[in-house]
């Protein structure tokens, strides 16, 4: 799946955007019923149409009523037109909660500079964290324009000295030297910071 927004996502797949949305549903299959002012009128009506004539569904949104008007046919429609847009939601909400989109959610910059911060951890999560990072190298970052990796430490480490374009030979090239980065290093209390400026130093990076 591309790498977007949940809100761009639902503006392309969204029940709206297909006209599934209740309101449309409902203009879809019947007409409001009305009791007392008529707005396109401008005035009071004694009128009771439809009283008795159709079933009615009321919106407990706003209280309004509707007659349905609809065959069974086209009833069977939108069941099948909803089931089908729940069981896509579905899908969306597996790769959300999935692979690399468990940790970093879903990457929509185009260039990015990942500061990579092990602390002292134990040399076990230091291989899941190398994990981790390898998997969204391989699953995301392949999917945008440039990148670069930056190892907060005393002496500050770079994979490159400027983000990179992507290739499958850079991504590969950065998985290579994630692997090779020792598990302790000299760390400073300042260099978490520093390696946030330098990753923000770079010109292509717009945050």
């Amino acid at each position: 799946q591309p790498l977007i927004s949940s809100a761009k996502w639902l503006q392309l797949h969204g029940l709206k955007r297909n006209k599934l949305s209740l309101s449309q549903i409902l203009s879809q299959i019947g007409f409001q019923h009305r009791k007392d002012y008529v707005t396109t009128l401008g005035k009071l009506v004694a009128s009771r149409y439809a009283d008795g004539l159709f079933p009615q569904y009321r919106r407990a949104q706003d209280g309004s009523v509707y007659n349905l008007t609809a065959k069974k046919e086209l009833i069977l429609h939108f069941v099948d037109c909803l089931t089908g847009a729940i069981e896509l939601y579905k899908q969306r909400m597996k790769w959300l909660t999935s692979e690399s989109r468990q940790i970093f959610g879903v990457i929509q910059e185009r260039c990015i500079v990942i500061v990579l911060d092990f602390g002292t951890v134990a040399p076990t999560d230091f291989d899941l964290c190398r994990d981790a990072l390898s998997m969204v190298l391989v699953e995301q970052v392949t999917q945008i324009a440039k990148f670069n990796l930056i190892r907060a430490a005393e002496d500050l480490t770079k994979w490159q000295q400027k983000s990179t374009l992507v290739s499958e030979h850079t991504v590969k090239s950065a998985v290579a030297w994630l692997w090779n980065l020792d598990h302790m290093t000299a760390a400073s209390h300042t260099s978490s910071a520093e390696a946030l400026l330098e990753a923000m130093s770079d010109e292509a990076v717009s945050s």
